[in-house]
């Protein structure tokens, strides 16, 4: 074992010699993404850590490359211990310096692995390194998906979502997703109908009927609407008492958001399309959501989402972690939200089974409700390489795709 100690000390006492990628095609019924990237680096002591970047918008093999280019220019030969260092010079490469979701996904699951290895030598969790435990449990969420044997559509329909909701109730979860606005398009924001508006309030009525007080409502959108009509819809949903709005306006313009934020008595919630503390920092300051949903996988990496939930707690906002991915970057979420203060609440992806667990060698755990953070080293899981080569991914489509006409 390594003593951290001497690390860095006449020299570099752990270097990173290699790194490898893998895309990884996710079967039907593709819940987390029609695919995942990941990366391993090896040191020269032959440790290892995984990492996964996050919906970067290119073809996976494309991504790839990217990861290959940057790890060969900024990190092979470098301490995995020296994160600072390896997250300025890789977020300043080719005079960035801002937050491009492109290059911040590829250094979030860099700057994962990296915290892997290190977890790995000193035979601690990450969360121990980052502040250490708070959380023995993660109270999670689900959205409601779609099954084979739905006779209509569980995304669209009041009351499938309200017989799926109370079933995930009956599991032990005491918060649903759900988004039935419908379709998102490249030409939002956009005003919405007074049918949709109906089928909106309609939906979460039926929903909110079905399971009572047990569980939390968390209605998303993807920045679907503008500002007027966010606020004409979430004011029809205040009765109900939605534990969060998502994402109402696009991301890129914050004090729309906060314009929402400010006339409509539901909390805000955001950050899925969002990298790095400065752009998360413009959310807190302009007052537009009391939720922040950083993804681990594009945010930047373990410890800026450390930072962006200590400047979340300054101003007395939650984090509840996005996880629409694959298990490492889903790890990396598990890991934050276990050693953060102001922790609300964790996405999971049903109760983290199917592929999800088939590619990792011991998956996280999930119990009546709760994900448990994992006591081995580093991100606590890992990959089984010996099945990713059987699911390439062949198809041109991108993780996720938004219509590209008018809604």
């Amino acid at each position: 074992m390594l003593d951290p100690g001497m690390t860095g000390q006449g020299g570099l006492r752990v270097k990173i010699v290699d790194v490898q990628t893998f895309v990884v095609g996710n079967p039907p019924p593709h819940f987390g993404g029609r695919f995942w990237v990941f990366l391993k680096l090896t040191t020269d002591g032959g440790v290892v850590g995984y990492g996964e970047v996050y919906a970067a918008p290119f073809r996976p093999h494309v991504v790839a490359a990217m990861i290959e280019d940057v790890c060969a220019r900024k990190v092979l030969g470098e301490d995995p211990f020296k994160i600072e260092r390896l997250w300025r010079r890789i977020y300043s490469s080719g005079y960035t310096q801002r937050p491009d979701l492109s290059l911040v996904a590829v250094l979030s699951g860099i700057e994962m692995a990296c915290w892997d290895i290190v977890g790995k030598e000193l035979d601690k969790p990450a969360y121990e390194l980052l502040g250490g435990q708070v959380h023995e449990r993660l109270r999670s969420y689900s959205y409601l998906y779609p099954e084979a044997s739905d006779r209509g559509d569980v995304y669209l329909e009041p009351d499938l979502a309200a017989e799926r909701a109370a079933e995930y109730v009956a599991m032990g979860f005491t918060a649903v997703k759900f988004d039935p606005l419908g379709q998102y398009s490249a030409f939002d924001p956009r005003q919405p109908s007074l049918e949709a508006l109906e089928r909106c309030e309609r939906f979460v009525a039926r929903v909110r009927e079905a399971v009572g007080t047990a569980a939390d409502l968390l209605f998303g959108t993807h920045g679907q609407l503008t500002p007027s009509g966010a606020i004409r819809l979430g004011r029809r949903l205040e009765r109900y008492q939605p534990l969060w709005f998502e994402e109402p306006v696009p991301p890129e313009n914050v004090d729309a958001m906060a314009r929402v934020a400010r006339q409509i008595a539901v909390p805000v919630a955001t950050g899925e399309r969002l990298a790095t503390k400065y752009e998360f920092a413009r959310v807190l300051e302009a007052g537009a959501a009391s939720v922040l949903q950083m993804a681990l996988g594009r945010v930047g990496g373990l410890l800026e989402a450390k930072k962006i939930a200590g400047m979340a707690e300054a101003h007395y906002a939650q984090i509840a972690p996005h996880m629409y991915c694959g298990p490492i970057s889903a790890a990396a979420d598990v890991q934050i939200s276990a050693c953060s203060p102001n922790f609300l609440i964790q996405e999971s992806i049903l109760t983290g089974g199917g592929f999800h667990s088939e590619i990792v060698k011991t998956p996280i755990q999930w119990q009546e409700g709760y994900l448990i953070p994992p006591s081995g080293p580093g991100l606590g899981v890992e990959l089984d390489e010996s099945v990713l080569g059987e699911y390439p991914y062949t198809d041109q489509a991108l993780h996720l795709e938004m219509v590209e006409e008018p809604v």
